[in-house]
């Protein structure tokens, strides 16, 4: 019932990414309403990534990684600092909106320095985490 949707949670991360990617371009070239846009897509599609992610645990459990092999400590630090830094990252992304909703752009300035490139990372390893887990690192054959 809920098998697809860690391909769909990689997929809503690889599309934050691009959000957030696009709406990194927009700010650089000035282009407001193409940044806002951009980023209330990046903040929508985490959003539903996040109520995903939710059902899919709530209902499947944790899948365990298959290996004990060199690839298992390189997948727990992706994980581990993936899943840190997304549950950091919450509240912050809430007050960039906020600030920017409230026309407080240089707050806004300061939150996001330091949250899109730790937001980017996460919409990354994200992605990574789905394919260690459910493509590359499969366990070998008996």
């Amino acid at each position: 019932m809920v098998s697809h949707l860690p391909a769909v949670n990689a997929s809503l991360n690889a599309l934050t990414g691009c959000f957030l990617l696009a709406g990194f371009v927009a700010i650089k070239r000035r282009q407001i309403p193409v940044h806002r846009n951009c980023m209330i897509a990046a903040f929508a599609t985490s959003m539903v990534f996040l109520a995903c992610y939710l059902v899919y645990h709530a209902i499947h459990g944790a899948t365990a990684f298959p290996r004990h092999d060199w690839s298992r400590p390189l997948y727990f630090t992706i994980l581990v600092s993936h899943t840190f830094l997304a549950v950091v990252n919450l509240p912050f992304i809430f007050a960039a909106l906020y600030f920017a909703s409230k026309g407080r752009f240089a707050a806004h300035a300061r939150v996001t320095r330091l949250l899109w490139p730790s937001w980017i990372y996460v919409s990354v390893t994200g992605v990574l985490v789905y394919f260690m887990l459910y493509h590359w690192f499969r366990a070998p054959a008996s």
